[in-house]
């Protein structure tokens, strides 16, 4: 695959990019999949226990596959830059784009769970995604 005879350089790693292309791919597929999921699960919670419920099955969610897609998304923009086009530039780029997609994330877990993603639940340790419509009941019981 590195054939120095060749001179072969960084940018001609092809298989990094096709790589990089096809987890974007995934990535993409993962966002539209939980869309078409969290609709289909909104639908029977608003069946079984009305519109607030469904509403909350929907972002929930939508908001995981949200967190996936953002997670595979610079995965993929890591292997491009590091792999393909490592200059400063494209190097500070990615670190933009990290910074943005991890306040994203981290606002989809505040959105989805009531708590930053560094707080503790209660046993100590992290918390499982909690039901948003038993927040208020726990912090009027806490």
């Amino acid at each position: 695959m590195f054939r120095d005879s060749e001179g072969l350089t960084i940018g001609d790693w092809e298989l990094a990019k096709d790589v990089a292309e096809w987890i974007e791919i995934i990535a993409i597929a993962v966002i539209a999949i939980a869309v078409l999921a969290g609709f289909v699960t909104g639908l029977r919670a608003a069946l079984a226990e009305g519109v607030t419920a469904a509403i909350v099955a929907i972002k929930r969610q939508i908001g995981r596959g949200l967190l996936l897609g953002l997670d595979l998304l610079i995965a993929a923009d890591v292997i491009r830059t590091v792999t393909l086009e490592p200059t400063l530039e494209n190097v500070t780029a990615l670190g933009v784009l990290v910074v943005v997609r991890t306040f994203l994330a981290w606002s989809l877990v505040v959105e989805l769970e009531g708590r930053w993603p560094w707080q503790l639940g209660r046993a100590g340790r992290p918390r499982a995604t909690a039901d948003p419509s038993r927040l208020a009941e726990q912090h009027d019981a806490g």
